[in-house]
């Protein structure tokens, strides 16, 4: 909960992934990918309910195998490889409310892709919004190892330009205005503002970042992903707290 506010997650997984086909019943440290995400909320008080997502019936069966709820099934227009993943959740909340009496406040995207939130963020997460009331939602966010206003740069008429136009006045890389990006871990929003906005949360509404570090942010998208994160839990640099107690004999 957020303050008095039952707080819905919600797994996507669609089931024809074009980068990496399969990729959410990937076998990730001894478990599939879309497990991290469910064994992650049922290691957090703050969320009431999680669902999952889908339109396959094969990463249904996975998903409930390691205690996940997936109570429908996606439509198929809203598994495309074109589908955003705001009207996914649009549907996922309409569709959980239909079957309950009572609403939800809060809604917070688990992407399976993103496999590497712990409970503290989620915790974390719910402290700063129940601290906000005018927030809209919560998004996770990581300062990159660079800056964007410094280092990046595009071609203009076959010259190297900067991609931020002022970034050649500032003297010093130090004295650069901090700069994060969106890393996918954790997204929360208010069922509300939901509800109200079919066009999706870029540019609407009020929202908190949630800083979480570098070495955490991941997207798995492609194979090349998915074996640097293999590599980097199996050995030890990002410990993830459900997988002891799942792989212990």
């Amino acid at each position: 909960m957020i303050g008095a506010g039952r707080l819905l997650a919600v797994v996507p997984a669609r089931g024809n992934s074009k980068g990496l086909p399969g990729k959410n019943i990937r076998s990730l440290a001894g478990l599939p990918l879309i497990a991290h995400s469910i064994l992650l909320a049922k290691m957090c008080p703050e969320i009431d309910r999680c669902v999952v997502s889908t339109d396959s019936d094969e990463i249904a069966e996975t998903a409930k195998r390691h205690g996940g709820d997936v109570p429908f099934k996606r439509p198929a227009e809203l598994a495309q490889s074109e589908t955003s993943m705001w009207p996914v959740i649009r549907h996922a909340l309409e569709t959980i409310e239909s079957q309950e009496a009572k609403p939800y406040e809060f809604v917070a995207l688990l992407d399976p892709t993103s496999p590497t939130r712990l409970p503290e963020d989620v915790r974390e997460a719910c402290r700063l919004l129940a601290a906000r009331p005018d927030a809209d939602g919560i998004v996770a966010v990581s300062k990159p190892h660079y800056s964007p206003i410094w280092h990046t740069v595009v071609d203009r008429a076959g010259w190297m330009s900067d991609f931020v136009p002022d970034a050649g006045n500032v003297a010093r890389r130090q004295d650069v205005q901090d700069v994060f990006q969106i890393n996918g871990l954790l997204y929360i929003w208010k069922a509300e503002f939901i509800r109200a906005h079919a066009e999706g949360w870029r540019g609407a509404g009020k929202h908190l970042m949630l800083p979480v570090p570098e070495g955490r942010a991941t997207s798995i998208d492609d194979l090349e992903q998915f074996d640097r994160m293999q590599v980097l839990v199996r050995g030890g640099a990002i410990k993830l707290p459900w997988i002891e107690r799942e792989t212990a004999p």
